[in-house]
């Protein structure tokens, strides 16, 4: 029998470079740009084939936990763990904690696969050609990474050169190339044999650990403690915080790839971006005759080869060439496409002023373990939001000592209770709660619940909230 591979999905980056559409508390792979499903959820769709895969080990955040659990239950995709890292440590800890989880659930012989969850690949037949290219090599001892045939001299990536080939459809690594100036990755190209690191890889469980005891042993003794004195909270595994800071803070390819006998690389002529930039979403859309990349809720005029997007209001764009154009729901991006790659320091920017450093942490639109909620409009005293619930279920039991709350169904069916009383609320029916009184709100229907939220009082932060009981654990 074939072995399976144990998808390891890193899900905790907090990239800005698609601003204003992604932010620190929701960044790009939770975000849909286009069609249905997220970057996470086209990730998860990938590991999915159970001729050919584990169910998936999540690496993440306290933060980002609830999107990774509720974008996964959305496609009905199991999830074997969700290690929750206390503090970012680079690539490297984060796949020796997942190693080491892997050989405890799945075996010390596993082979796991390491992934971004922010990538878009096209995952036709050629992809899974080279997946068991790569899961055979790994099979034989070696440590593999995917490059990518490059269609272009990019400067934003890592290069591979190529060695010899190996029996099981691999080739051994010349060397590792860092992001190149431009003369220089045209001249690679020229040459030949020079591919794009991609940062997806195939490790034999086995042979990782001891590549890693031999030249990361930090690395290791940190990840492994973190999970030997790992906490169970929910469905999550939260690592050991007091040993993974100890972790030095290296990428997996400096800690084990560029030092390493035993690594390997597939060639891969499969469709990949890692969508660092509105450049590469650009690329990776579909263009109309006039090589625009349009969402939907946008009119688009005289315009040439740009893209347009937009998150809320209807976005029109006229008689512009070589731009993205980029709108949430509180702010909006306009720059040239070939700049796209500096989105990065313009956000620092605005996050070093008070004045605007709130456009670059949150949306208007928060996610919470139970649905999230929209800030609709904020005044003097108020504040109007939209809540949207899950179907079963429900918030937490609590009170506020600033503010009363009127509550308006829109959709859906509530059930709320106000102090001893519990009602059923229908569309087009409201309730009033009064300030300092305990209450919950809760979906018992089989569709999404919608309110509208009118909060009145002196103090309206998220931190007046008491909570009494809490399915959630959270305090």
């Amino acid at each position: 029998m074939t072995q399976k591979i144990v998808p390891v999905i890193m899900a905790g980056g907090k990239g800005t470079r698609l601003w204003p559409l992604s932010r620190a508390t929701a960044p790009k792979q939770f975000i849909q740009f286009v069609g249905n499903k997220t970057l996470f959820q086209e990730t998860l769709e990938r590991v999915s084939n159970p001729e050919l895969y584990e169910a998936p080990i999540i690496v993440t955040n306290e933060e980002f936990r609830f999107l990774v659990a509720e974008q996964a239950r959305t496609l009905g995709v199991p999830l074997a763990a969700v290690l929750l890292e206390p503090v970012a440590r680079n690539t490297a800890a984060a796949v020796a904690a997942a190693a080491t989880l892997a050989a405890e659930l799945f075996g010390k012989n596993t082979i796991i696969q390491m992934l971004a969850s922010d990538h878009e690949i096209l995952a036709d037949k050629s992809y899974f050609d080279c997946i068991r290219i790569a899961r055979n090599a790994a099979a034989d001892g070696k440590l593999v990474t995917f490059g990518i045939s490059p269609t272009e001299p990019a400067t934003g990536y890592g290069y591979i050169e190529i060695g010899d080939a190996l029996e099981n459809g691999a080739h051994k690594v010349s060397c590792f190339v860092e992001k190149p100036a431009l003369e220089k990755a045209e001249q690679m190209l020229a040459d030949g044999g020079f591919y794009w690191n991609s940062g997806i890889f195939m490790f034999p469980v086995e042979e990782l650990i001891a590549e890693l005891q031999e030249y990361a042993p930090d690395v290791l003794k940190a990840a492994s403690k973190a999970v030997s004195k790992a906490s169970r909270d929910l469905d999550f595994t939260r690592l050991d915080a007091d040993h993974f800071a100890k972790s030095p803070d290296i990428s997996i390819d400096y800690a084990i790839m560029e030092k390493t006998s035993k690594a390997a690389v597939v060639p891969s002529p499969f469709k990949w971006s890692d969508m660092g930039s509105w450049d590469a979403v650009w690329k990776s859309g579909v263009r109309d005759d006039n090589g625009n990349v349009a969402a939907a809720n946008t009119t688009v005029v005289n315009t040439r080869n740009s893209l347009v997007m937009t998150h809320g209001v209807h976005l029109a764009v006229q008689g512009m060439e070589d731009v993205a154009v980029i709108a949430s729901e509180d702010a909006v991006y306009v720059g040239p496409l070939k700049d796209s790659q500096n989105v990065g320091q313009l956000v620092k920017m605005l996050a070093s002023s008070s004045a605007t450093a709130k456009f670059t942490e949150t949306h208007p639109t928060s996610y919470r373990p139970w649905g999230g909620y929209t800030s609709i409009f904020n005044g003097d005293r108020f504040q109007v939001k939209r809540i949207f619930v899950t179907p079963g279920k429900k918030l937490s039991l609590q009170k506020h000592h600033h503010r009363s709350e009127h509550w308006v169904v829109v959709k859906g069916t509530a059930e709320v209770t106000v102090g001893e009383t519990v009602r059923m609320l229908r569309e087009n029916e409201s309730v009033y709660i009064p300030l300092g009184e305990v209450h919950r709100l809760a979906n018992p229907g089989k569709i999404l619940l919608e309110l509208i939220e009118v909060q009145t009082g002196s103090y309206l932060g998220e931190d007046d909230i008491i909570r009494i009981v809490d399915e959630f654990g959270r305090t």
